[in-house]
């Protein structure tokens, strides 16, 4: 075949997008930033928000988790819906929808309102993410380019990982702890401004018609199965746990049978079938579930455990933040002349190393050691997450650039609840099975320190003397119990991921 001018005949031989395209990318970026500040500011609020709503072990867990559990069973519908009304009209939708419901979460005024207002950001959260990845796919056609783009997307959640502990601390330290919900207002404006401006309109040419039955059939499918996963954190192993699984083995069966019969399925599943697609998935999943159980835990034990202030937690997890988005940026060139196969475990080994570190330097009560720990694992994750988003991005169509998307977002944030549900319920049954409870304690004040961890701190507080501090130093002592295996489950499920990565990607070469 002949090569010609007007016909790029690889994606690197795609136009190439000039400062325009630079300036929508900034513009997609304050979503992202919203989005991973609002994660980061959440698990540092969480302490300030047990002690003044009072949750129990299970409306803490759903606090955190009601947010991806919706966005998980959402996020396939809005991708598709995306491509069919267009993706810059879902993410200025969404946007608005987001500032709004974070408005009212800044006042909730009890644990079963933050809940209920959690998951509306959810259904407006779903709209924002599939919408800016799928438009960096329309608008970056040369990948070159595009792999730098969907970096610097990737770091911006690392960005505003790193900024959200800052920001969220010091209002923390100087609001009541509705303020982190906030953020969102300032962030969103622009964007609303801005993104008409900049970023152009792109859909499916071809949508096909809308299949309500295959929306109805996702939503069932995701949000049992992530229901299943919380009840059995929560709770252990249950019967209503297995029949939530079993429910949403069920409708995820019918929605891939519906797909596969259909003439323009709501999601191709013939994707699935390219190890370069489904073996990026899983990469990202675990990955995911390894950064966010990290977080989980590690924030409750430097400020509840270490006593250190909300803005100085934040501080202590900044160069690991910072060292994932330099991973992120730094792996594009490698990338392009090393597999994805290799480049992805290699990475993944750093996180390995940095979860091993907690796990053997429990014993230790400083700082330093989680500082360490959690730059190598952001070696790990910051480099993984960039190359396996650019290999979903590229292994789908251009049309269906929304629902790839989707399926990429769905695995991180399934693996956020994964992280929180699994991670850290391992290690609030360890706490519970481990806390020794002085004589003496009033029964309420048992219960409350028996549930979590900022419970007892709350507990101990209030009591007299003696009996609190033996209460306190009863509680961190069980905290720590569950950090080792903890630790160690997470260096496991790391080293899946680069196994995973290093059998499905191997077809897939360096560009």
């Amino acid at each position: 075949m002949t090569r010609t001018a007007s016909i790029p005949t690889t994606e690197t031989d795609a136009p190439r997008v000039g400062a325009r395209g630079w300036a929508a990318l900034v513009v997609l970026m304050l979503p992202v930033l919203l989005v991973s500040v609002d994660n980061t500011v959440l698990s540092f609020a969480l302490p300030e928000i047990s002690i003044a709503l009072a949750p129990t072990g299970a409306e803490q867990l759903w606090i955190i988790d009601v947010y991806p559990l919706v966005l998980a069973g959402l996020l396939v519908t809005m991708g598709t819906l995306g491509d069919r009304f267009g993706r810059r009209k879902m993410l200025l939708i969404g946007a608005t929808g987001f500032a709004a419901v974070s408005a009212l979460a800044a006042f909730a005024p009890t644990a079963g309102l933050l809940i209920a207002a959690r998951a509306l950001l959810g259904f407006f959260g779903a709209m924002l993410m599939p919408s800016t990845l799928s438009l960096l796919r329309s608008i970056f056609q040369n990948r070159d380019q595009r792999r730098m783009a969907i970096a610097v997307w990737a770091s911006a959640f690392s960005a505003g990982s790193a900024l959200g502990p800052i920001v969220g601390g010091f209002l923390l330290e100087h609001f009541a702890w509705g303020s982190v919900f906030l953020i969102a207002v300032p962030v969103l404006i622009p964007l609303l401004i801005a993104a008409p401006l900049l970023v152009p309109e792109s859909r499916d040419p071809n949508p096909g018609r809308i299949d309500l039955i295959s929306i109805a059939l996702s939503m069932a499918t995701m949000i049992p199965v992530v229901y299943a996963i919380k009840s059995l954190a929560v709770d252990g192993p249950n019967l209503k746990a297995g029949a939530w699984a079993l429910l949403g083995f069920a409708m995820g069966y019918l929605f891939v049978r519906r797909q596969l019969r259909a003439k323009t399925p709501m999601l191709d599943m013939a994707l699935f079938r390219r190890g370069s697609f489904s073996g990026a998935i899983l990469v990202n999943l675990l990955s995911v579930v390894a950064l966010v159980g990290f977080l989980y835990f590690v924030s409750q034990h430097l400020q509840l455990v270490l006593g250190l202030s909300p803005m100085t937690a934040g501080l202590a997890l900044v160069p690991g933040m910072l060292a994932m988005i330099v991973a992120g940026l730094s792996v594009v060139p490698i990338s392009r002349r090393i597999p994805p196969h290799i480049v992805i475990p290699a990475g993944l080994a750093f996180s390995v190393a940095g979860y091993l570190i907690v796990a053997f330097t429990t014993h230790e009560h400083g700082v330093l050691p989680l500082v360490i720990a959690f730059i190598v694992l952001g070696i790990g994750i910051g480099a993984a997450e960039t190359i396996s988003n650019e290999l979903i991005l590229s292994s789908a169509p251009a049309a269906k650039a929304g629902a790839a998307s989707a399926v990429s977002e769905t695995a991180y944030e399934l693996g956020a609840v994964l992280g929180t549900a699994v991670l850290g319920g391992i290690i609030t049954a360890f706490y519970r099975g481990a806390l020794v409870l002085p004589e003496g304690l009033p029964a309420d004040v048992a219960h409350a320190a028996g549930e979590t961890l900022a419970g007892a701190y709350t507990a101990a507080q209030a009591l007299p003397g003696q009996l609190g501090t033996a209460l306190w130093d009863a509680a961190a002592a069980a905290f720590g119990s569950g950090v080792m295996v903890t630790s160690l489950i997470g260096a496991g499920l790391v080293v899946v991921a680069g196994v995973i990565a290093l059998v499905t990607l191997r077809k897939a070469p360096a560009h």
